[in-house]
């Protein structure tokens, strides 16, 4: 399988990814990380794993949070209902594990 960037999906995409048998859905960074080194691709619910033991919705703080953990552990697609802070928080774990150049970089600041 070649390397592809982590993107957000909808819920339908993730259903249909999860109908042709294309992703693997992991509950853990373990199951993320044991799927991704065997080359699978891999659908998380970032907000599943933020969730407390109380059971309430986490804030986006904490779910975007934890979709980082998921990319840098080797999750590919991500279902969430904050996409724009999810996308934005998988860019910048990319950038960091130099998997895509940043947005912006500057030189000289001094």
């Amino acid at each position: 399988m070649r390397f592809q960037l982590p993107r957000v999906v909808t819920a339908e995409e993730a259903a249909d990814l999860e109908e042709r048998g294309e992703v693997v859905v992991a509950a853990s960074l373990r199951e993320i990380a044991e799927a991704a080194r065997a080359g699978r691709a891999v659908l998380v619910t970032p907000a599943d794993l933020a969730a407390g033991d109380d059971g309430d919705e986490p804030d986006a703080a904490a779910e975007t949070a934890a979709a980082s953990l998921c990319a840098w552990a080797g999750a590919t697609y991500f279902r969430t209902n904050r996409p724009a802070e999810v996308q934005q928080a998988l860019d910048m774990t990319a950038s960091i594990r130099g998997d895509r150049p940043p947005a912006l970089t500057r030189r000289a600041l001094a």
